[in-house]
């Protein structure tokens, strides 16, 4: 397990990380949130050892985080930090290489994602000449072409038409067993809804939210949603309710998670005696509606 306890860092007098802690489990995708400037970049190379911590420390396993260790970790960074002017395979070859790797096996290994990335027939091609989308694409291979034993991903799905970003998801699914912790930050926070279990929110450089995001997002108040044939405007009268939106026959209100189904049958009950019911359930929260409330 990757973790990180009372992270600080300070570049002069801003505080950019103050006492960041989080944990991302083997196989599991931990999605990293937060607005433009929350710190998830300086936590990313603070792992990755590219900057040291002003306080804190990172662990593998336990134990303190090696560059031995660090050296069979995969990290894809926002930055593209590929070669321009390089065929495509022989830089993945490379970089296997620098992992460790044999010749034969990175070479087998570059084939292998070059195939799952549909760039087979530009592997002699020189970065440069490929689109924004596909050099994405060769960067994430360059990340996982050593097997790596843990991801750290700084917004990888960034400018990706979404049939690239399926094929980068597949990638992903393929190759990271159930020992492999991924960690990748996105602004996209549906695609972080869509594919992550777990979630860590970052603002001002403090986590203000972690957990399973199917905890998160299940938040305190449950959302239902009520349609009836008529107005549903009565329900601003019920009391121990939060009404959200009554738009004629459709309506919108919380109820307290910890209520023990009694008011929902209440209202059910009273929704029926005055006319047929056409829906009515919970509504899960969005995950953008959790980020809002965490760093407001």
């Amino acid at each position: 397990m990757l973790s990180v306890a009372g992270l600080t860092r300070r570049f002069g007098d801003h505080l950019a990380l103050d006492d960041v802690s989080f944990d991302v489990r083997p196989g599991r995708m931990t999605g990293f949130v937060g607005a433009n400037g929350a710190g998830k970049t300086t936590t990313m190379r603070i792992i990755l050892g590219v900057l040291a911590p002003t306080a804190g420390a990172v662990t593998w396993n336990g134990q303190p985080l090696s560059a031995k260790v660090r050296q069979d970790f995969g990290y894809m960074p926002e930055e593209r930090g590929l070669y321009p002017k390089m065929k495509i395979r022989d830089q993945l070859v490379f970089f296997g290489r620098l992992h460790g790797l044999s010749t034969a096996r990175a070479a087998e290994r570059t084939d292998k994602i070059l195939n799952q990335l549909g760039l087979t027939e530009r592997a002699t091609d020189t970065l440069e000449t490929l689109s924004l989308g596909n050099q994405q694409r060769v960067q994430i291979a360059a990340a996982l072409v050593h097997e790596p034993i843990a991801l750290v991903m700084d917004e990888p799905f960034s400018g990706l038409d979404p049939l690239a970003v399926d094929a980068m998801v597949d990638l992903l699914r393929d190759e990271v067993t159930p020992e492999v912790p991924v960690l990748f930050s996105s602004h996209q926070l549906e695609l972080v809804e869509r594919l992550c279990d777990d979630l860590i929110v970052l603002s001002r450089g403090k986590v203000v939210a972690a957990g399973p995001v199917a905890e998160l997002a299940a938040g305190t108040t449950t959302t239902y949603r009520l349609v009836v044939d008529g107005d549903a405007g009565w329900l601003r009268d019920v009391r121990g309710i939060k009404v959200r939106d009554v738009a004629g026959a459709t309506a919108l209100f919380d109820i307290d998670s910890a209520d023990d189904g009694g008011l929902v049958q209440q209202i059910l009950q009273q929704a029926m005696s005055r006319g047929p019911v056409l829906a009515f359930g919970p509504e899960r929260q969005a995950l953008s509606d959790v980020f809002r409330e965490a760093t407001r």
